[in-house]
């Protein structure tokens, strides 16, 4: 192989799989370069037939080729990996084996359970915000959407236009999750024909679905990740607690007494499990009209009640207040969220200090394996 076809070979290999998010070279997608005075020729070898991302990374592999000096041409063949290239590039990523829990107590990953007491608090919409505040300040974040009834995230996220899910991609036992706004999601709700089909299942179903996304779902190295549980003390609650039984525990309230009194309830299932309370959101808190004036619609307290109901041996804290906001509701029907979409928002404002708060207070990694090994 030539000088010039050994560069463009690593500027190929450097492009990111958007949906795997490696580097090309890794997960062995690129394969023969020639290059003939000024023309290159590359081959490309997609994991599956049919990739969602094909047009984007053959795009991306064309323009980083022509980024090399030297080079005035280029050609991408476009191929599929053998069913034995697929197997060593799944191994590769997935060294531990399928059907494991990558998640654990000695994980890099932070897991944080959103829950609240009882539904229309906003606890999804603080979830997909929180995700993409953290994204925002550079950390690699995923959502689990855990509420399998009641799922909102693929429309919160944005990766359900026109209430037409995004699928996620299969690679044969490993399922690819879709990205919205530099977000990984998984969501029962990307499986079904659209946003309105309901999912009526009973425990056991429930159990398993959330015992596969963890297994079976291939998020790759995340800072967070984040799962929008349903509200209450069911049976998705208790399995998160069982599988996940080191994972934090943030609390969704809104300042009515009603919400407050049942969001303590989830608290205490919470620790029941194992899991540490790490605080409570009030959402739909009071806000500050054109005129200057405070408006208090939901009432006041709830969040501070809450936190003095889970307090004992530990204080638990209350982390945020977000404002009532017409800008959050319409970030939550056009999928992109209000810290995205309209970062100086109020709601947006204290949804980033939100996640500035948790990025910034969570347990010390230091002396925790990176799973590196020298070469």
């Amino acid at each position: 192989m030539t000088e010039l076809a050994q560069v463009v070979r690593a500027a190929a290999g450097a492009v990111i799989d958007p949906e795997l998010r490696r580097p090309l070279a890794d997960l062995g997608m690129i394969g023969e370069v020639w290059v003939e005075g000024s023309a290159a020729r590359i081959q490309l070898k997609l994991t599956i037939a049919g990739c969602p991302a094909a047009q984007t990374i053959e795009a991306d592999v064309r323009a980083a080729a022509s980024g090399v000096s030297g080079v005035d041409s280029v050609e991408v063949d476009v191929t599929v990996m053998t069913a034995e290239e697929r197997a060593e590039m799944l191994a590769r990523l997935r060294p531990e084996g399928a059907k494991h829990n990558p998640f654990t107590a000695d994980a890099l990953t932070r897991v944080i359970a959103i829950t609240s007491g009882k539904g229309g608090v906003g606890k999804s919409s603080v979830t997909a915000n929180l995700a993409c505040a953290l994204s925002l300040a550079g950390y690699r974040v995923g959502i689990l959407d855990a509420d399998v009834h009641g799922y909102s995230i693929p429309a919160l996220m944005g990766l359900a236009p026109e209430g037409i899910p995004v699928r996620p991609t299969r690679l044969d036992d490993m399922i690819v999750p879709p990205v919205g706004h530099d977000v990984k999601v998984i969501s029962i709700g990307m499986f079904v024909e659209d946003q309105a089909t309901a999912v009526a299942w009973r425990g056991p179903m429930l159990q398993r679905t959330i015992s596969q996304f963890l297994t079976d779902v291939y998020f790759g190295d995340l800072d967070f990740l984040l799962l929008d549980l349903p509200p209450g003390t069911g049976d998705v609650a208790i399995t998160v607690g069982q599988l996940l039984p080191h994972s934090d525990v943030l609390i969704v309230t809104t300042p009515q007494p009603a919400a407050a009194g049942v969001a303590i309830r989830a608290g205490m299932l919470a620790r029941q499990t194992g899991q540490r309370v790490i605080g409570v959101v009030e959402n739909m808190s009071a806000m500050t009209s054109p005129d200057g004036r405070t408006i208090d619609l939901f009432g006041t307290g709830g969040a501070q009640a809450v936190a003095e109901g889970l307090s004992g041996d530990k204080t638990v804290p209350v982390l945020g207040q977000i404002p009532l906001s017409i800008g959050l509701r319409v970030g939550g029907d056009t999928g992109v969220p209000v810290v995205v979409h309209d970062p100086s928002n109020p709601a947006a404002l204290a949804l980033t200090a939100l996640a500035h708060q948790i990025a910034t207070s969570g347990p010390s990694r230091a002396g925790k394996s990176l799973g590196l090994s020298p070469r």
